[in-house]
């Protein structure tokens, strides 16, 4: 079964940083874009960032442009993000998505972490 760990979230003071970090298992499939969501209180889910295993080209939601780094360690199969200049605006639950590409496309979610930035 494909498996999502997520982890790296917490509290930190506008301005702070965080990396958070994803640890995918259990896939076969190499054609797959892996990255981040997240989820603000009464917001709905939104894309943050994400690679593709293609091209390792990033993508980055305009929001966090200069600010995130999405990186990944293919022999950990592990994908980071790095945060930095945090606001209080960045405050949600984070969600690390698989994404398979190839047909039949299918969706593997991580469970959430949550980050806070206090203002």
């Amino acid at each position: 079964d494909v498996q999502l760990q997520a982890s790296g979230g917490g509290l930190v003071q506008a301005g702070g940083s965080l990396r958070l970090s994803c640890a995918a298992s259990g896939f076969t499939f190499d054609d797959y874009a892996i990255g981040w969501f997240r989820q603000a209180p009464g917001k709905e889910r939104e894309g943050v960032s994400c690679i593709r295993s293609s091209d390792g080209n990033p993508y980055y939601a305009d929001s966090v442009k200069g600010r995130f780094t999405i990186s990944s360690d293919n022999a950990k199969n592990t994908v980071y993000l790095q945060m930095n200049s945090l606001q209080p605006e960045d405050t949600a639950v984070y969600y690390c998505r698989l994404r398979r590409r190839m047909t039949p496309q299918s969706d593997y979610w991580g469970q959430g972490t949550q980050v806070t930035v206090s203002s």
